[in-house]
């Protein structure tokens, strides 16, 4: 059984799809593979996602936004949108699913802390739903 790998794309991927991205790779440890990138990508991660993860005791200050590219989506099972309408292509085949969360950008820590909070039922859901469906 290979693993199943999940590309989480955002426009700046430096929020919402790097907090999500920290508690797949938190929550699934090296049963599911994580990506996540960016159509229009930001230098550096949000602060205050950081800030947010740090709270929840995930470290995500070493990760850094990546640009959105056919190989991250051909090379994934699940693609998950987060917000990014046109901007993300769509490739025939592929599990998707738009979440429709909050960005952070912008945002203090007490707004931030609720997208947090989703993102992390979301992927705990997410874990749940891949490891007990057999993958083909």
């Amino acid at each position: 059984m290979t693993r199943p790998t999940v590309l989480f794309v955002c426009v700046h991927n430096a929020g919402r799809s790097q907090m999500a991205a920290g508690f797949l790779q938190h929550l699934a440890g090296d049963r599911i593979d994580v990506l996540s990138a960016g159509s229009a990508p930001k230098d550096e991660i949000n602060p205050v996602a950081v800030q947010a993860m740090a709270e929840a005791g995930i470290d995500i200050t070493h990760n850094t936004p990546k640009v959105l590219t056919d190989e991250a989506v051909e090379a994934s099972d699940v693609v998950i949108t987060m917000g990014c309408g046109d901007a993300c292509r769509f490739y025939p085949g592929k599990r998707y699913e738009d979440w429709q969360l909050d960005d952070p950008a912008g945002q203090d820590i007490e707004a931030v802390r609720p997208i947090r909070d989703e993102i992390r039922t979301r992927i705990e859901a997410l874990v749940s739903d891949l490891l007990e469906t057999p993958q083909a």
